[in-house]
């Protein structure tokens, strides 16, 4: 009818053209396509239920799960790193993904799977699993901490140490703070991150007798250190963690990086390893609690100690940051031998773990 409506004063020919147009286009907007589409064109995605996604920052850290949890089916996610584009995953419900190292690569790679829509993540426990630089006065190589806090040790300003006023301890000191004995105000919100104590405690608790790893060459160079808890076999404990981009390293930043710690945290945190990411890899999973699609009660922190943080007296911090220590295949190992039990429990008894941190 409409079409009826537009050629009226029209002459009989021009009717006529206009009139065979409709119906040729009619017929053509009716028509079925030349080319049927596949079967499985625009049908939904199927998503992978995760049960514990291990969180990796480069590959000797993530080769340790791999063959012990059977992680042989490969799902490739755009916006992953390009070195491992893929994510790892078994029949259990357990997958593992290699972020990258540092900031930027862990926030790309957390934000690229969790927004990829091929993973059902709403009761995903999530397992960061990485080494670290450790405090000889807290611990030694080989140990295995778990964290309840993680810190920015990167947000901040800085006065060269020539430089800086002659009362400071550290020309570190945070954003908008008058001197380094002054509490920032949080205006990055990534400054500090609190993890959930339960589910904190639970893997302390099932990881307690874990056999972690060791070597001569560990304990050899674990007696250079005067230190007890440098001087002690690797054991598993809670301490926090300082994240920054800077691989810093020497006596003077890790009292810088001690204090920092417990000044941003109102005296509650303890400064245990350093490394570069996990302030990053949070940051991008509490977008995607925002969004709904996680929890992050369920998010655990576990960072393996693979070298010190400063040197043992008569050792240059140099010379310190360069030794072969033993530490590294011992914290790599020891990842999976700390973070396998909570892995396993969370697996093993998913009916009362799908719902939340089951009690003891």
């Amino acid at each position: 009818m409409a079409a009826s409506r537009r050629i009226v004063g029209l002459s009989s020919g021009a009717a006529y053209m206009a009139l065979a147009a409709s119906a040729l286009l009619g017929c053509a907007s009716d028509a079925p396509p030349s080319t049927p589409p596949s079967a499985t064109q625009g049908a939904p995605q199927q998503q992978v239920a995760v049960k514990v996604l291990i969180i990796s920052m480069f590959r000797p850290e993530a080769q340790v799960w791999l063959e012990p949890l059977k992680l042989n089916r490969e799902i490739k996610v755009p916006g992953l790193s390009a070195d491992d584009p893929a994510v790892r995953c078994n029949a259990d419900g357990v997958c593992q993904v290699t972020t990258g190292m540092g900031h930027t690569n862990a926030a790309a790679s957390i934000t690229a799977l969790v927004f990829s829509g091929k993973f059902d993540l709403s009761k995903t426990y999530f397992l960061v699993a990485g080494i670290a630089g450790v405090d000889p006065n807290v611990s030694t190589i080989g140990s295995a901490t778990w964290a309840r806090y993680l810190v920015d040790f990167g947000i901040a300003h800085e006065i060269d140490a020539r430089e800086m006023p002659a009362t400071w301890r550290s020309g570190y000191f945070g954003i908008g703070a008058r001197d380094p004995d002054s509490k920032p105000k949080f205006e990055y919100r990534t400054e500090v991150f609190r993890l959930d104590e339960k589910l904190l405690q639970k893997a302390l608790k099932l990881s307690a007798n874990a056999p972690l790893a060791d070597s001569d060459k560990a304990r050899a160079y674990r007696a250079s250190y005067p230190q007890p808890s440098a001087r002690a076999r690797p054991s598993v404990l809670q301490c926090d963690t300082a994240a920054g981009d800077t691989y810093w390293h020497g006596k003077y930043l890790g009292e810088t990086a001690t204090r920092w710690v417990s000044l941003v945290t109102d005296g509650q945190g303890r400064y245990c390893t350093t490394q570069q990411e996990d302030n990053a890899t949070y940051e991008a999973l509490k977008r995607g609690a925002s969004a709904g699609l996680l929890d992050l009660k369920r998010v655990a922190v576990l960072r393996t100690a693979s070298n010190f943080d400063r040197p043992h007296p008569g050792q240059t911090a140099y010379a310190s940051l360069s030794a072969e220590s033993g530490g590294f295949p011992i914290s790599t190992a020891n990842l999976l031998v700390a973070g396998r039990p909570l892995v396993d429990a969370i697996v093993g008894n998913w009916g009362a773990w799908s719902t939340g941190v089951p009690a003891d």
